[in-house]
């Protein structure tokens, strides 16, 4: 999935290496042992196939501005996943699981200003916003939420 352009463009910008995905993978392992929350893997109801990962992380990123205290959530789903419907159930039950389990008041998101469909899924899931943010020198859209926002 990571090795998809598809999947990448908005968030990576380019294809991960073999390196930088299994990087990823471990990172999110990382998650749930030392904070208690991390990704999940997102699968067809219908299939058990695959289709992408979401979760909350703590990337402890140096952005403007700052989301220290907000877990971050984010979803990506391989390019057959697209257009299903499946990122807008997905990320409403993550975000009925961090109502349930976190302390912090608020979660956040970053999307790239280019991508319309992930925007619309965050606004879908109670996320308000935008905000202009800034993260590694290059222009996204800040998104948070509240515990108990529309569903």
């Amino acid at each position: 999935m990571w090795a998809d352009p598809n999947v990448t463009r908005y968030i990576a910008g380019k294809p991960l290496t073999e390196e930088e995905s299994w990087t990823k993978f471990l990172r999110y392992g990382g998650h749930w042992q030392l904070l208690g929350f991390g990704y999940w893997a997102v699968e067809e109801r219908a299939t058990g196939n695959f289709v992408g990962e979401l979760g909350f992380a703590d990337y402890k990123r140096n952005s403007q501005p700052s989301l220290d205290g907000m877990p971050e959530i984010g979803w990506v789903l391989t390019s057959q996943a697209h257009g299903k419907g499946y990122a807008t159930e997905a990320v409403r039950a993550a975000v009925a699981w961090g109502d349930a389990h976190f302390r912090s008041p608020r979660t956040a998101c970053l999307i790239s200003p280019e991508n319309l469909a992930s925007i619309r899924v965050a606004e879908k899931c109670g996320y308000r916003g935008p905000e202009p943010a800034t993260y590694k020198g290059k222009p996204w859209l800040l998104f948070v939420r509240e515990p108990g926002g529309s569903r």
